[in-house]
């Protein structure tokens, strides 16, 4: 009946009966039966057309009942003949028929194994041309489904490509002729049928995936892999998965990328990942990736992928998106992918994308934060790795964490690596420094020095907590050899930050995590790479803290010796920390020639110096001092001395540890001695730390020893800026004072400021000027007198030793005696009070007044110390101490010489009126006019006798008064204390010889001496001019509120109208009722509080009351005044107000006839209260301005005042 049937959809309905019938039946008779029949109709069928019903049921049987492929192979193998004859049957129907039994035969193992020789002797060549051939969609994909099942055998496989092979060896043509298979699945790709595209790439990988080495040069040759990456451009799922697994199979071999076929379809690639991402097939994400990644990874340096920027930047967007998607598989495909992405040939298109690269790390990074818990706390580096239990391995602790976030973290830390090392190639590419394209006079941000700034930030905002996160839940070996070999490639990421990199990892423990890796993962010779890079990151990191420490004592040589020490070393130092401890104690035997133990005590020894240089203190520092004194005593016993490298670390540990452990016994300080005493200079075992200047100070066995050495170093190196911020003045915080590490010990050890004074002295002008601020805030904290006893008296001898060994040109080049001689007035400044001068204080003001006679008025450095000293001697001491000052001063010849000379120079010198701080020579001639007015005043209280007499031209003092364009508000001040000394004495001082003006200035005298002869030397417009000068004088300074000042000017005018006083009573009254003096207390008024309990104020009214002047004061006034003082609180007014309101009471008491009851009771009330209050005796108001020739010591005025009684 099936060969009698005609319609064809009869046919087909009536096979699908007959094999529903037999299936049913479930009888292997029929079964038999069937078989028999359809041998049977094959023989008879007079054409193979005529068979193609037979093959049809005998294909559909099969699939149904799968046992019948063996039975035909076995018992009914006629025929398999009749197939093979199929095929050559040119229609193409039962070729389908034929290739869809075949494909059921071959299915079976039965008949894979007794068809084996039937497909290598009859069928290969025949299948594959009709394969070729093929047109009908229906044979085709017969076809291909029974070149699947073929292509399952490894040795089907063989035949038909070797088949292939060979025919295109033997003729060239035969690719183009006979259809080899390559070029036939080839075919199959440049259809525009997805089915046969897909099956076409599915028997591509089927035959790739038996010997990738072997099979694929036969598809790269044919150009399989172009139309693969074309076939990625559609949307078809099955089709895409085909594609990436029979590309992913070539990236395999070598000639895939040397063909530049990866190239060609990077691309494709790149968009295809990007429309898949917006599929939901996460296996199809995971397999674009692994596919890009392997792309990544093998493509060879020499042929560039991204041949153009864009193709770059999309890659990187697809990836950034991959990496924040929320499966976490595909997310650890696309941080594998973005680790092979890193790559210099890779990124080396300019300009670099720098910005986009770090935005994927950025993302990278966060997102593995994400994913692992916050840290617990913030613990240190060391003590995170000591809270993960104990196990056999890291891989069992791995386990409590999720397996895929541990992977995450090791490839994000691949990742970053990469990056990093990534920027270290760019640094000797002149391409990659900086965007080629920026526009001129534009500073570009995308440049890699910014990318290197990135890198090392997000390693310390990001990368490094993630890991702490991590160690705080498991330890893994891999994860950690990664991590610790990215900070070591971060060294040289950014040279000019590797100092600050180097001390922070220090000071985060960094050494004592490595170091407890070392112990765990690495002992016995395990896992030899994370040892390799711990040991590469501890060598790096000690070389970076080294060269940022100060090693001007260090040679080259002991340099390299210490580099290959901590290189050869540090990989076998695999020690826990208490048996490293233990190391330090072990002695070596006394014939033992390994050198092994001795190198290891080095390294850690040097290792624990780092550390604790940064503050990482992770063994106990009590045992850690035993531990180093032992070491100490084995090498003194076996006669051995630690290179200065070793002993410099040695000593600042026993340095450090000393405060929390007990005093070194006299044999450990006969060993640190013995070493020391053999070195050839101290610098080379100094370290600059107050910790080791404290241990060198505490035992007097080192301090007698090396004391001056060590000092002299640490002043050298110390650093400036402190003595910059306590250069303010002498109102220093406690925090600068504090700042000061030599202070305690100088409270405690007086012998310290021997050798500091011997520095002063001996050292440079910088050392010098550093133990001065030293000395000087340790005097301002000092309240011990026998201390400034002491350096007086140290002072004196070496004040001695200088005058009588050096000549004046050589005092003048000594740098150092100007520093000395602040000092020296410092310590004088040091008794505020008043006290009786001995006679160390008297030798000093002669050797100082003789070193002043030495010098010229140019040596304002010596002069200005000394004359502060002579000063501040001549006034801070009693009546018989200040007598026998005087006459010192008065009896040296050669200072009083000075002193005229530098008088002269006042009108020679021009500075300039806008100044706002005196220059040098202008506090020196301050400091000879406050000098030489308080020897006028002194010589004549005590009579003392003059050797040498001073002259000063009255025409060129008032000039610089009244006419004072050119001159400091001070240096005029100055002038007015000799003024006001001269007048006091009527112009008749035996120290001062007032000059007369000149002939022609005597006649014109003579010709005003009938108005007013009795004022002589001065006339009366000299006079007039003078107190209007002081007036305008008055109102500068008080509007400055500079009090002192002021007094000083209101001082002078007193003294100016008592000398017209006594000269010419009516001359005096004439100038004390100018109406201008009225004028002049509106604008102190006005100025001020308004406020009449003002000094300047109460001692003007007092004198205009003195000389009972209406015109000027009026009776409302001082009721005014009065009742203004009745209601202040007096106890809260200032000593100065005090004085003048007495002043001025005084006067209205002897001056004011007629006062009402009620103003005499509250001026006796006054007075009284006044009375009570507790004033020193000796009123002061000389003002003397110490302005030292060192701005950067003295840059502040210090006042004080002369006395006046």
């Amino acid at each position: 009946m099936l060969h009698t049937v005609e319609d064809s959809s009869a046919l087909d309905l009536c096979l699908e009966v007959l094999v529903q019938l037999i299936v049913e039946l479930k009888s292997e008779q029929y079964l038999h039966c069937i078989l028999d029949e359809s041998q049977k109709e094959l023989c008879k069928a007079t054409t193979m057309r005529g068979s193609l019903p037979t093959f049809t049921l005998l294909g559909r049987l099969a699939d149904a009942i799968p046992v019948l492929a063996d039975l035909l192979v076995v018992e009914h193998s006629n025929v398999v003949d009749h197939l093979l004859m199929g095929l050559t049957y040119p229609n193409e129907g039962v070729k389908a028929a034929v290739c869809y039994l075949y494909g059921k035969l071959y299915s079976s193992p039965v008949g894979t194994e007794r068809l084996s020789a039937h497909f290598t002797e009859k069928l290969c060549a025949l299948f594959l041309n009709t394969l070729g051939h093929a047109q009908t969609k229906e044979l085709q994909v017969n076809c291909l489904g029974l070149l699947k099942e073929l292509l399952k055998s490894d040795h089907f496989v063989s035949i038909l490509m070797n088949n292939s092979i060979e025919e295109e060896c033997k003729n060239p043509d035969f690719l183009e002729g006979e259809n080899p298979l390559p070029l036939i699945l080839k075919k199959f790709l440049l259809s525009r049928d997805q089915m046969l595209q897909a099956a076409s790439s599915h028997c591509m990988a089927a035959v790739l995936v038996h010997s990738p080495s072997r099979y694929a040069p036969a598809f790269i040759h044919a150009d399989v892999p172009e139309f693969l990456f074309e076939c990625l451009s559609c949307t078809n799922e099955i089709l895409i998965w085909s594609v990436y697994c029979c590309l992913l199979l070539l990236t395999e071999e070598r000639l895939f990328f040397s063909k530049c076929h990866t190239v060609y379809g990077v691309e494709s690639l790149v968009r295809s990942l990007r429309d898949v991402l917006q599929l939901s097939n996460v296996e199809l994400h995971k397999q674009g990736l692994l596919l890009f990644t392997e792309i990544l990874k093998r493509q060879p340096v020499e042929i560039k992928l991204f041949t153009n920027r864009g193709i770059c930047k999309e890659a990187i967007e697809v990836l950034l998106e991959t990496v924040n998607c929320p499966v976490l598989e595909v997310a650890v495909e696309a941080v594998k992918a973005v680790a092979a992405f890193l790559r210099k040939d890779h990124l080396s298109c300019p300009p670099i994308l720098y910005a986009e690269l770090q935005k994927l790390l950025e993302a990278v990074l966060k997102r593995c934060a994400d994913l692992s818990p916050p840290q617990s706390s913030k613990r240190h580096a060391g003590d995170l790795l000591f809270s993960v239990p104990q196990s056999h391995t890291g891989n069992r602790n791995l386990s409590r964490v999720p397996q895929r976030q541990g992977q995450f973290l090791l490839h994000t830390l691949e990742s970053f690596r990469n990056a990093c090392r990534l920027a270290v190639e760019f640094q000797s590419d002149p391409m990659a420094q900086e965007n080629a394209f920026t526009a001129p006079n534009s500073e570009s941000k995308d440049t890699l020095s910014n990318f290197s700034e990135f890198l090392l930030r997000i390693c310390d905002n990001l990368c490094i907590p993630m890991v702490m996160s991590y160690l705080e839940r498991a330890v893994s070996p891999s994860v950690m050899e990664v991590f610790i070999s990215t900070l070591n490639i971060l060294f040289t990421v950014m040279p000019n930050m590797r100092d600050k990199f180097s001390k922070k990892l220090a000071s985060s423990s960094f050494i004592r995590l490595t170091l407890e890796l070392k112990a765990r993962f690495c002992s016995v010779q395990s896992n030899p790479v994370l040892n390799q890079a711990c040991s590469s990151f501890l060598y790096n990191l000690c070389l970076s803290l080294y060269s940022a420490m100060e090693k001007e004592g260090d040679s080259s040589q002991n340099e390299q010796e210490m580099f290959e020490l901590l290189q050869k070393g540090l990989p076998q130092l695999n020690y826990t920390l208490p048996e490293s401890l233990l190391l330090l104690t072990e002695n070596p035997e006394p014939l033992s020639l390994d050198q092994s133990l001795c190198s290891h005590q080095y390294c850690f020894i040097l290792l624990l110096y780092f550390a604790y240089t940064l503050g990482d203190r992770f063994v106990p520092e009590a045992e850690l001092f035993l531990a180093i004194k032992s070491f100490l005593l084995s090498a003194q016993d076996r006669g051995d001395c630690p290179p200065p490298y070793i002993f410099r670390a040695v000593l600042h540990l026993l340095a450090v540890c000393q405060d929390k452990s007990n005093d070194l016994d006299l044999r450990s300080l006969c060993a640190i001695k013995r070493i020391l005493d053999n070195l050839p200079d101290l610098g080379l075992v100094y370290v600059h730390c107050p910790l080791l200047l404290s241990f060198f100070l505490r035992y007097p066995e080192f301090m007698g020893r090396f004391g001056h050495q060590i000092l002299q170093l640490w002043f050298s190196r110390e650093d400036g800026n402190q003595s910059e911020a306590e250069q303010a003045g002498f109102d220093m915080s406690e925090q600068l004072k504090r700042a000061n590490p030599l202070l305690p010990i100088l409270k405690s050890n007086s012998s310290v400021l021997l050798i500091l004074l011997d520095l002063v002295c001996s050292s440079s002008v910088d050392v010098a000027q550093k133990v001065l601020v030293t000395l000087r805030s340790f005097l301002e904290r000092n309240e011990d007198v026998l201390v400034c006893d002491l350096l007086r008296s140290q002072f004196l001898q070496i004040l001695q030793q200088l005058l009588v060994e050096s000549s004046s040109a050589s005092l003048q080049a000594n740098r150092n005696l100007p520093l000395l001689l602040n000092l020296l007035f410092l310590v004088h400044l040091r008794s505020r009070d008043v006290r009786e001068l001995d006679s160390t204080d008297f030798r000093l003001l002669h050797q100082v007044s003789n070193l002043c006679g030495k010098c010229t008025p140019r040596d304002t450095d010596l002069l200005q110390p000394s004359l502060n000293f002579l000063y501040w001697s001549l006034h801070q001491t009693t009546s018989s101490s200040q007598q026998r000052a005087v006459a010192v001063l008065l009896s040296n010849v050669s200072l009083l010489e000075l002193l005229q000379k530098v008088l002269q120079r006042t009108w020679l010198w021009s500075c300039p009126s806008a100044s706002t701080s005196l220059s040098s020579e202008d506090a020196l001639l301050c400091s000879v006019w406050l000098l030489v007015a308080s020897l006028l005043v002194y010589q004549h209280q005590y009579n003392a006798e003059v050797h040498q007499t001073l002259s000063l031209d009255l025409t060129d003092v008032l000039n610089a008064i009244i006419f004072r364009k050119k001159k400091p508000i001070l240096l005029l001040v100055s002038i007015l204390q000799v003024l006001r000394a001269v007048l006091r004495q009527n112009f008749s001082s035996l120290l001062v010889t007032v000059i007369q003006p000149t002939a022609q200035g005597v006649r014109e005298l003579q010709l005003t001496s009938l108005e007013d002869s009795a004022l002589h030397p001065l006339a009366s417009w000299q006079v007039l001019s003078l107190v209007v000068s002081l007036q305008n004088l008055l109102v500068h300074v008080y509007l400055q509120k500079d009090l002192l000042l002021s007094q000083a000017v209101v001082a002078c005018l007193e003294t100016l109208l008592e000398y017209l006083y006594v000269k010419n009573q009516d001359v005096a009254l004439h100038v004390a009722s100018q109406p201008w003096h009225r004028f002049l207390l509106f604008t102190l008024l006005s100025g001020g509080r308004k406020s009449f309990l003002q000094p300047e104020i109460l001692r003007l009214m007092a004198l205009f009351v003195r000389y009972q002047n209406n015109n000027i004061i009026s009776q409302r006034e001082i009721s005014q005044i009065l009742q203004e003082a009745a209601e202040a609180e007096l106890s809260e007014l200032p000593e100065a107000t005090c004085r003048a309101l007495h002043l001025f009471l005084r006067q209205i008491q002897s001056t004011c006839q007629q006062m009402e009851p009620v103003q005499a009771g509250t001026v006796q009330t006054l007075m009284e209260s006044l009375g009570r209050m507790r004033m020193p005796a000796k009123y002061q108001d000389i003002v003397y301005p110490f302005a030292g020739p060192m701005p950067l010591i003295f840059d502040t005025r210090v006042v004080c005042v002369a006395g006046r009684n």
